[in-house]
C-alpha cells in the first residue's frame, strides 16, 4: 500500500534536508536509511521507523519552487502505513510547525 503526504511550507531552506539532518529525529522513532545527492535538486531521503509494528519506508522529496515536501510511504503486503505516517507527521509538526501551512494525506 502507498500513502502520499504533502506538506505545504514556507519557502526557504530544504525541509527534506532539515529533516534528514535533524539531531532529534531518532527521538521520534525515525532513522535516515539512505540519501541520494543531498546537495543537488532533486534529492531524496529515505526514512524507516525503529519502533515496533511500523512497517514500510518513507521516501521524502522537496520541491523548492512550490515550497512542497512530498513524503511517499510504501508498505509491502498487508502493512498498515498509518503508524509510521503518524510518527512522521508528528515529527514534522513538532519540529517545523512554523514552516508548515497545511498537510494533506492521500491513498
Amino acid at each position: 500500500m502507498q500513502l502520499l503526504i504533502q506538506v505545504v511550507c514556507t519557502r526557504g531552506k530544504s525541509l527534506r534536508e532539515s529533516i534528514a539532518r535533524h539531531p532529534k529525529i531518532s527521538e521520534h522513532g525515525l532513522v535516515v536509511s539512505q540519501q541520494l545527492r543531498p546537495d543537488r535538486s532533486p534529492g531524496w531521503t529515505k526514512l524507516h521507523s525503529k519502533l515496533p509494528q511500523r512497517a514500510g519506508a518513507i521516501n521524502v522529496q522537496w520541491n523548492a519552487h512550490a515550497g512542497l515536501l512530498i513524503a511517499r510511504i510504501v508498505t509491502r503486503g498487508k502493512g498498515d502505513p498509518g503508524l509510521i505516517a503518524g510518527d512522521f507527521i508528528g515529527f514534522v509538526l513538532r519540529r517545523f510547525k512554523r514552516r508548515v501551512h497545511s498537510i494533506s494525506v492521500a491513498r
